[in-house]
C-alpha cells in the first residue's frame, strides 16, 4: 500500500518512466517521520517541521512544490495503517508516501545500545544538509558495518572528526554537558536533533555544539544517535581501525534526555 499522485494504491510496485530523474539520479527529496498518537498534529510528530524541511530543499533546488493539501491527505491515509511514514517528492512535485513498522528490536536497542563502525573517510552523504534520494553512501556504509557485527555506521571527515551516523545525528555526554557536532561541519539538520537541542536549552541543561575530534570522543562518558523514528539509541561500542571505544549505554544521562520524548 502506498500513496502516489493523489491516489491510494494497493500494490508493492510503482511504475516510473525509465527516464525519470528520480530513478536515474536519485533526484528526489524525502523525509521519514514517526506518527505519535495516530495524529499528524501531535507535537512529537513534528509534521510542520518535516514539511518545512522538504519545502526548503525544493526551493534550494528550484523544483516544483507538491500539492501540500493532497500530500497531507495521503499521509493521513497511510498513517491509519503504519506508524512510520516516508514521504518522497520528485522534481516535478509528485508525491510518494509509504509506511513502515517500527523496528522489532527497537526497545532492546534503546535499552542496551548498539555497536557502530566508523566508515572510511571517503564515504560522505551527497548534499549533506538535504535528504535526497541519492542514499547510496549510507547504504554502503551500513553494509560495511554489518561485516563488523555493528548495527550503525559513523561518517568521519578526512581529519577523523566524527560527523553523523548513516541514519541520524550524534550526541555525546561528558563534563555534565550534552554535546553534538555543529551543523557547520556539513551534517543533516535533523528534526529530532533540533527538538532535543531546544528542549535541553529551555530546561536549563547544558548543551553545546563541538567538533567530535579523535581526542574529544575519547573523553566522552556516553554516546548516542538520534532520529525521528528510533528517538535515542545509545552506542555501546564504536569500532574504528584495529581498535574500539567503549561507552556506557546505561548512563544516567539518558533518562533526562528521554523525558523530552514522552508522548
Amino acid at each position: 500500500m502506498y500513496w502516489y499522485r493523489g491516489k491510494l494504491i494497493e500494490s508493492e510496485t510503482l511504475e516510473l518512466s525509465i527516464y525519470d530523474p528520480g530513478l536515474l539520479y536519485g533526484a528526489t527529496v524525502f523525509t521519514t517521520l514517526r506518527v505519535y498518537n495516530n495524529s499528524l498534529d501531535f507535537p512529537l510528530t513534528n509534521w510542520q517541521a518535516h514539511c518545512d524541511r522538504l519545502n526548503s530543499s525544493l526551493q534550494d533546488f528550484g523544483w516544483s512544490s507538491p500539492d501540500w493539501k493532497q500530500l497531507r491527505q495521503g499521509a493521513q491515509s497511510i498513517a491509519e495503517h503504519f506508524p512510520i511514514l516516508r514521504i518522497t517528492i520528485f522534481p516535478d512535485g509528485r508525491e510518494l508516501i509509504f509506511g513502515k513498522l517500527l523496528p522489532s528490536n527497537l526497545k532492546e536497542s534503546q535499552n542496551n545500545g548498539v555497536k557502530a563502525y566508523v566508515a572510511n573517510s571517503k564515504f560522505h552523504r551527497s548534499l549533506p544538509i538535504h535528504k535526497t534520494g541519492n542514499y547510496l553512501v549510507p547504504w554502503l556504509s551500513k553494509l560495511s558495518a554489518d561485516k563488523y557485527n555493528a548495527q550503525e555506521a559513523i561518517f568521519a571527515d578526512y581529519r577523523g572528526y566524527w560527523l553523523e551516523t548513516s541514519t541520524g545525528n550524534l550526541w555525546g555526554w561528558g563534563k555534565n554537558t550534552w554535546w553534538t557536532p555543529p551543523l557547520s561541519a556539513g551534517i543533516l539538520p535533523g528534526i529530532m536533533r533540533s527538538h532535543l537541542f531546544e528542549c535541553l536549552k529551555v530546561s536549563g541543561q547544558s548543551v553545546k555544539e563541538e567538533a567530535f575530534t579523535p581526542e574529544f570522543v575519547r573523553s566522552l562518558e556516553a554516546l548516542a544517535y538520534s532520529n525521528c523514528v528510533v528517538e535515542i539509541i545509545p552506542l555501546c561500542e564504536v569500532i574504528q581501525g584495529a581498535g574500539s571505544l567503549k561507552y556506557n549505554p546505561y548512563h544516567c544521562c539518558f533518562p533526562q534526555l528521554r523525558r523530552f520524548l514522552i508522548s
